[in-house]
């Protein structure tokens, strides 16, 4: 009967253990995306060289020189609009190398 309960009492502490990397990891991970979007608002057009701008049209989510100079996606809107373009064309796109 020890032994069964010192297995359990191990058992617990790597459950706790575990549990507590995971909230580790989670809050460096909330951190990082915190930066990065920090970062992305001090992102400035390459040709004016004026902030960009946060915009969602069409739900797509973006940023946008001010002066209209181009916008900027993430992989994962690019992806979006070419698939709805996909879908409203009734055909394939062309293929990119977006990953």
């Amino acid at each position: 009967m020890a032994g069964d309960n010192k297995d359990r009492l191990g058992s617990k502490l790597r459950d706790t253990e575990a549990a507590r990397e995971d909230q580790w990891a989670r809050k460096r991970d909330a951190d990082l995306l915190e930066k990065i979007r920090e970062r992305m608002s001090h992102t400035a057009c390459p040709h004016c060289r004026q902030f960009l701008v946060a915009k969602t049209e069409a739900g797509v989510a973006m940023h946008v020189c001010p002066a209209g100079h181009g916008a900027w996606l993430d992989a994962a809107a690019l992806k979006a609009v070419l698939k709805e373009q996909k879908l409203m064309l009734g055909r394939p796109t062309h293929r990119t190398s977006v990953r």
